[in-house]
């Protein structure tokens, strides 16, 4: 199936967005995005509830602080939703540009800055129905010399896209191949589902290795840093997430698909979950919270190589009691 005309409205979208300055972004969003879209924004901008207010709290704001922002986009694709209705596109990279005024009370450095970014876009009829954006703010504060978390498990940088360049799905795709890569995903979801179930939170490595090469590499959020390989993976991040969590529930996605190689998903939220102690350096608490996780994944081969992932880590510490936008921007 042709997901051309959707790829055509969201590509057109991103370069009037690009070209435009924080002024002309209203105009923009007017143009393409229907003005009752659902919007699906991570904290702090989770507040915002149509295109509108998400154009005077996020984008002007970006804009006024990031000089000459340039999108540099690792992925590109389309699917049809196996998590519910639509035809979905999703565009994940970076933003950057010169960081001369702050955002969000994070202090500016005049210096070239990256702020990583995935984008979710549900197009119907030529409009924008549906969007989701999801930053990794704390990966920008890293940048700054802000350090509002604990040491790492894994270590955050500035990520690469897909290790054989392929990841800017502009032309038709096989659709065999997307479906071989949704099916392993979902394989590898009801895997995870079930470990949740079991409670048990020593996971084997050979049930990783149905889906995963052994050289994966998984890109996760700032605070808990990228890892390489399925033993490095599970030391520096399987086993401390697991571990840290207590009555983990999976609560399905909105959007889900593939296109070629490539899949992603993202819930509202995907994860509830109570925090046991040690996750991101924080106590037990008792407190039961929600995860929204963005998960992009490349296929090469019969197995998953690379994965980024995005989640929304200042709302899930809010939710702890911790505002780390508020405490570290305060103090800095």
């Amino acid at each position: 199936m042709s997901f051309n005309s959707e790829k055509a409205v969201v590509r057109s979208y991103q370069a009037a967005f690009d070209k435009g300055e924080a002024s002309d972004v209203k105009g923009v969003v007017k143009s393409y995005v229907y003005e009752n879209a659902k919007i699906y924004a991570c904290y702090p901008f989770d507040k915002c509830s149509t295109p509108a207010e998400l154009v005077k709290e996020l984008w002007e704001p970006l804009k006024q602080s990031f000089t000459r922002m340039k999108r540099r986009e690792d992925v590109f694709m389309a699917g049809d939703n196996s998590a519910g209705e639509g035809k979905w596109v999703m565009s994940m990279g970076h933003f950057a540009g010169l960081f001369d005024k702050p955002f969000l009370g994070i202090r500016s450095t005049g210096k070239l800055a990256f702020l990583r970014y995935a984008e979710f876009f549900e197009v119907r009829e030529d409009k924008i129905v549906s969007h989701a954006i999801f930053f990794d703010l704390i990966a920008l504060m890293q940048q700054v010399g802000l350090n509002p978390l604990p040491v790492e498990t894994g270590h955050t940088f500035v990520y690469p896209g897909p290790c054989d360049h392929n990841g800017l799905l502009f032309e038709e795709q096989d659709p065999q191949e997307s479906k071989k890569t949704i099916e392993l995903v979902e394989e590898m979801v009801r895997d995870l589902d079930s470990l949740n179930k079991s409670g048990n939170d020593n996971c084997p490595p050979e049930l990783l290795a149905k889906c995963w090469s052994e050289d994966m590499v998984w890109y996760g959020p700032a605070g808990i840093g990228a890892t390489y390989t399925i033993e490095r993976y599970q030391q520096q991040h399987q086993f401390p997430f697991r571990k840290g969590l207590k009555d983990k529930v999976f609560n399905g996605h909105v959007a889900r698909f593939s296109e070629g190689n490539f899949a992603c998903f993202f819930g509202w939220p995907n994860l509830s979950n109570t925090a046991g102690g040690g996750l991101f350096g924080m106590p037990a608490s008792g407190i039961r919270a929600d995860m929204r996780v963005v998960d992009v994944y490349y296929r090469k081969g019969d197995k998953l190589l690379e994965n980024w992932v995005l989640m929304d880590v200042p709302y899930w510490l809010k939710q702890q009691g911790l505002d780390i936008l508020s405490r570290t921007t305060t103090y800095s």
